[in-house]
C-alpha cells in the first residue's frame, strides 16, 4: 500500500512551533557516548519515504485521563511513557518531516519535543542512527526543576530511521522515529506535510 502524504502532521508541526517558545532558562546539551558502529565523515545516503516501512517506529497515544497531569505534557494526544517518564508531541505515523525551517547551519535537522516527569531528577537525551552509521544525535533539554513538565530540542545530524533517549537518573524511555526532509503547506487545513523523496 502506498504511503499517503502526512495529512495529520498538523498537531505535530504545531506543537514543534508552540515549544519552540518553551525553552527558556539555562539550556543543558548532552551527546550520546555511544560511538556510532562503522561511522565515516562521508556524506550519508539520502533516505526515501520507502525505507521509513524498514524502521520500528514508536506510535503515540493519548496520555490516559486518569493521569492528572495530562494537560501539562505537551503533545499528550500523541505521546509514549512507562510510568515514570512520558514524551509528547510525536509525529504521525512515526515520520517527522522536516522542513527548511527545521535544518540548521551544519545541515542537522532540529526538532521538539516535550517530555514529563514522574521521578526526580534532569533530563538528559542521547540517541542513535539504527539504520546506517552516522555520529550520535544531541539532546537539549532545557531547566524546568526536578519534575513535571520538560521541553527539549532534538538535533539529528541525518535523516533516518533513530532511537531517541530520554534519561532522568536511573529512569530512561527510549522512542524510535524516522526522520526526512519534506516540506509543509500551512495554508492548508489541516496542514498537509509530505516527505520531499518518496521512493
Amino acid at each position: 500500500m502506498p504511503f499517503r502524504p502526512i495529512a495529520t502532521a498538523a498537531l505535530a508541526a504545531s506543537m514543534s512551533v508552540a515549544l519552540l517558545g518553551c525553552t527558556g532558562g539555562p539550556v543543558k546539551t548532552v551527546t550520546s557516548s555511544a560511538p556510532a558502529t562503522g561511522a565515516t565523515t562521508s556524506r550519508a545516503q539520502p533516505v526515501t519515504l520507502a525505507d521509513a516501512r524498514r524502521c520500528p517506529v514508536t506510535i503515540g497515544h493519548p496520555v490516559p485521563r486518569t493521569r492528572p497531569w495530562r494537560e501539562q505534557l505537551f503533545g499528550w494526544p500523541s505521546a509514549h511513557g512507562n510510568g515514570s517518564l512520558w514524551v509528547g508531541a510525536l509525529w504521525p505515523h512515526g515520520v517527522v518531516i522536516m522542513t527548511p525551517d527545521d535544518v540548521n547551519p551544519d545541515g542537522s535537522l532540529g526538532m521538539k519535543f516535550g517530555w514529563y516527569r514522574l521521578t526526580s531528577g534532569l533530563l538528559s537525551i542521547t540517541g542513535r542512527r539504527l539504520d546506517a552509521p552516522a555520529p550520535p544525535l544531541s539532546g537539549q533539554a532545557s531547566n524546568y526543576g526536578l519534575t513535571g513538565f520538560n521541553a527539549s530540542g532534538v538535533r539529528f545530524p541525518t535523516e533516518g530511521c533513530w532511537q531517541v533517549t530520554g534519561r532522568v537518573g536511573h529512569v530512561a524511555l527510549s522512542f524510535v522515529t524516522f526522520v526526512i526532509r519534506g516540506h509543509c503547506d500551512l495554508s492548508a487545513d489541516p496542514i498537509r506535510c509530505v516527505a520531499d523523496r518518496v521512493r
